[in-house]
């Protein structure tokens, strides 16, 4: 990860930096634009297009578990400039489970506070409470250097989607 994606410094802690910025081009020219390149047999991203959003995804066989996803929404801004936003990260699946272990981390934060609590107050043992509430701010801690580890095998796949994003524009 040796430079942000779009100078962004914010977007070498994010799991899933984001970016936004103008262009000058019409919002239907750049849609068509990229069905016309996302349609020729020699473009090796997977894709699906809805509306104004974009979604990019490696071909299969070189993607992995962290292999990223860019999600690419185009609208007009207030000035009739069109505006293009994206976010990079994992896919879906992973993004979702990923947060369901955060929140099942937290539960048991939650769980294990109050049953520390209630020992506590009954002045019953409570020790394993104790070891249990320092653990899972441990675990939820590793969780984030896992998902940035995940990120840095990703980052070159990351880079090369953005490098696709920016020939397509022409930047």
């Amino acid at each position: 990860m040796n430079k942000p994606i779009h100078g962004n410094k914010l977007n070498t802690v994010l799991l899933k930096p984001r970016f936004a910025f103008n262009i000058d081009e019409s919002q239907e020219f750049i849609l068509n634009k990229f069905k016309t390149i996302l349609k020729n047999e020699n473009c090796k991203y997977c894709s699906k297009i809805s509306g104004n959003h974009i979604f990019l995804d490696i071909p299969k066989e070189e993607g992995h578990f962290w292999s990223p996803q860019l999600q690419i929404e185009i609208d007009k801004d207030e000035n009739n400039k069109t505006l293009i936003k994206g976010i990079l990260g994992p896919k879906p699946q992973v993004w979702t489970f990923f947060m369901f272990l955060h929140f099942v981390v937290a539960l048991f934060f939650i769980i294990a506070f109050v049953w520390f609590y209630v020992n506590w107050s009954l002045e019953k043992d409570f020790q394993i409470q104790k070891y249990i509430l320092i653990a899972l701010p441990i675990i939820w801690i590793s969780l984030y250097f896992f998902g940035q580890s995940g990120k840095k095998l990703g980052y070159n796949q990351m880079v090369e989607l953005d490098d696709f994003l920016m020939q397509t524009l022409g930047k």
